[in-house]
């Protein structure tokens, strides 16, 4: 018989504050059943790595791990490597020091934040209060990117297309991207500040405040007129009803797979 298991892996942090968000954005999950529920770090989280929580579910007897990987995008070289390592795809799409990990349980893997329609509505509500007249007003959506081929286009057009979402639900008069890999974030300002005239709002995608939303983004706009709170994906409710969707869908699909089972016996 099957039981279930739910393991959100996210990075990690040096910094307390970035995990407990995690911790605590997990402690409010609303389940349709009962499952047990471990949050795994990529690194940087001694006692709580990735190894850790498989170890934890799979010694309650979990038989099919629902993970959902707590990142900001299906670019993100980590989130390959961590289905890869988990046993979710035969080979990375780019190489890897991460060796695979011991996991006996059937693995479900789920899909990173993207341009999911509620995550639109959150960096709206993140940077909503700054917005002071919004036809003369440009959201610049911020993510982390990547230098490499393949990734790289990933990034573009999950942050692209949520771009385009943000503009539905804020009514500004343009949305943009940019991003820190490769750097095109100090271009993008300046061109909608200075060569088009609008205010600039900038949005930060990262779940969690830390060095990048503190000091890279910061440190890459000297000099430059915009407005910027810093506010990240956590805390806010609408990223624990994300992750509560993706464990149902992640559920349905181990139902699925077990109906499948049944009817080939």
């Amino acid at each position: 018989m099957k039981k279930p298991g739910v393991l959100i892996i996210s990075h990690g942090s040096q910094e307390q504050t970035w995990v407990e968000s995690v911790d605590d954005a997990i402690s409010r999950l609303n389940l349709p059943i009962p499952l047990p529920v471990e949050a795994g770090f990529l690194e940087l989280v001694e006692g709580r790595l990735i190894q850790d929580g498989i170890d934890r579910l799979e010694a309650q007897g979990v038989t099919d791990i629902l993970v959902v990987p707590l990142f900001v995008s299906s670019g993100s070289t980590h989130v390959d490597e961590i289905e890869y390592a988990i046993g979710a795809k035969e080979t990375p799409d780019r190489e890897t020091d991460l060796e695979p990990f011991d996991v006996k349980a059937r693995v479900h893997f789920g899909y990173p934040v993207d341009n999911d329609p509620d995550i639109a509505v959150m960096v709206w509500d993140k940077v909503r209060l700054l917005s002071q007249q919004p036809e003369k007003e440009t959201i610049l959506l911020v993510g982390h990117g990547s230098i490499h081929d393949g990734f790289r286009e990933r990034w573009e057009a999950g942050i692209s297309s949520l771009a385009e979402r943000v503009q539905e639900v804020s009514g500004l008069a343009h949305t943009d991207y940019a991003l820190l890999n490769p750097e095109s974030v100090y271009d993008k300002v300046k061109y909608w500040s200075e060569e088009r005239g609008n205010r600039v709002i900038v949005a930060p995608l990262f779940l969690s405040a830390g060095y990048f939303t503190r000091k890279v983004i910061p440190s890459r706009l000297k000099e430059l007129n915009y407005a910027y709170s810093g506010e990240t994906f956590l805390p806010h409710p609408l990223l624990g009803q994300w992750m509560e969707r993706q464990i149902q869908i992640l559920l349905e699909r181990c139902n699925e797979d077990k109906a499948e089972v049944g009817a080939s016996s």
